[in-house]
């Protein structure tokens, strides 16, 4: 298991990679795919269908003969993006003698993460075709070592270990040559790799990914080490779990959607905040025959377990945990709550879960934050709000979240998904 997830984050540097990697995994399993615009009248939801929008994927296998008055959804959620560093609209810049690229700062980055690391790029480009054609969006990543964020030598900084601040605007520049910056640099290079004109390159969404290879570490290779282990470690799982299903319960719909843009708030038209996936599941209830009545029966009857990242307990700093909710790394899978609902766990849908990974034959956790510390939150909260659904947030414990580079355990990507498999398969 650990090896396909390895393939999986090196084939989805991007969030826009990441969907067609999964897309890509779930056809192979025997998924159609289908588009959001186009019509799902007489596809066969049993069989699985797969749908993808950018960063975002829907998929669903359906029991054979669903009887519209019982039917229920059994969702995963997951999201494809990661912090990172974006390239900006107009991105040439430079000063004395260096040739460097504007960055936007994406999410919750853990800033000194990125220096002095080689850096690909990749993501999406839109541009220009024949008259009449119209433009065209195509992925794109180069893996060269490109880009570069240099430290300050300790030489110039002799107060640096006692607390290094990096300023975003002044500090995470990278660096990518040496001469004078040309006003369409980076887009002639897109250009250059494209086969294209300079003049057909329209627009990118483009960003910087660490080159290190997931890797086994540890003395006994018991942990690993990868970039966008948040949230790819639980991407891999869902799809995993569904592609994995040998028969989907005669009542359930198994669903697993995986969004983007959930480390900036969800706000956009692939993200959790916005109706891709109740339209979807209300199509997905049309398929299988039942009215708008029956669907929002449906929904009432659903759980969605939401995956994301676990924060383990570090080593290095115990008190930043509370006492009594320690996750370790290969313990298994962490179940996530919060009384303020920056989890959407309740005591039900705790109880589910943990049905769950006892099925599965796997240990379960749980994590509750400290208290004189914020909390993060997931698309749990935000699924529950939206769709009125029941949900469960879990997630695998690693360390460095939100690091260029994180660290995990080498036995939890195949507890997660054997324990989301459970979850999909229960009657």
């Amino acid at each position: 298991m650990l090896d396909s997830l390895f393939e999986f984050i090196e084939a989805s540097p991007s969030p826009f990679h990441a969907a067609a990697s999964a897309v890509e995994r779930l056809i192979a399993a025997g998924c159609i795919e289908t588009g959001r615009s186009a019509s799902w009248n007489g596809l066969d939801a049993a069989q699985g269908l797969v749908v993808r929008d950018g960063g975002t994927v829907v998929a669903v296998r359906a029991g054979a003969g669903v009887d519209p008055e019982r039917l229920r959804f059994s969702v995963i959620g997951a999201h494809t993006d990661s912090p990172n560093l974006r390239i900006r609209p107009q991105p040439d810049s430079g000063t004395l003698g260096y040739r460097q690229l504007g960055v936007e700062i994406y999410g919750g980055v853990l800033l000194n993460s990125w220096l002095d690391r080689d850096l690909g790029l990749s993501g999406r480009v839109t541009v220009a075709t024949e008259v009449g054609d119209g433009p065209q969006t195509v992925l794109w990543r180069c893996d060269r070592a490109l880009l570069r964020v240099p430290q300050l030598a300790i030489h110039l900084d002799r107060d640096v270990n006692d607390g290094l601040k990096l300023d975003r605007q002044q500090h995470m520049t990278p660096v990518w040559g040496l001469g004078e910056p040309s006003a369409d640099g980076f887009r002639e290079f897109l250009a250059a790799e494209l086969d294209v004109e300079p003049d057909a390159v329209l627009a990118w969404d483009v960003m910087a990914h660490d080159l290190t290879p997931p890797t086994r570490l540890g003395r006994d290779g018991e942990m690993y080490a990868a970039g966008r282990i948040d949230n790819l470690a639980s991407c891999h799982a869902a799809v995993e779990a569904l592609a994995g299903l040998d028969a989907v319960p005669t009542d359930t719909a198994a669903v697993v959607v995986l969004f983007d843009h959930e480390e900036i708030g969800s706000d956009s038209a692939t993200g959790a905040g916005s109706p891709i996936l109740a339209d979807a599941l209300e199509r997905i209830a049309h398929c299988l025959g039942a009215s708008r009545e029956q669907y929002l029966r449906a929904v009432a009857r659903s759980l969605c377990v939401s995956a994301d990242g676990a924060h383990a307990v570090h080593p290095n700093y115990p008190e930043r945990h509370e006492p009594q909710h320690l996750p370790r790394l290969n313990g298994g899978p962490v179940i996530k709550t919060n009384v303020n609902v920056r989890y959407a766990t309740d005591a039900r849908t705790h109880a589910r879960f943990a049905a769950a990974c006892d099925a599965a034959g796997v240990p379960h956790q749980i994590y509750s934050h400290r208290g004189n510390l914020p909390c993060g939150s997931t698309i749990g909260p935000i699924t529950a709000s939206r769709l009125g659904m029941s949900v469960v947030d879990v997630g695998s414990p690693q360390l460095s979240m939100h690091s260029a580079r994180e660290l995990g355990g080498s036995d939890d990507a195949a507890m997660l998904t054997a324990a989301l498999g459970a979850f999909l398969a229960a009657r």
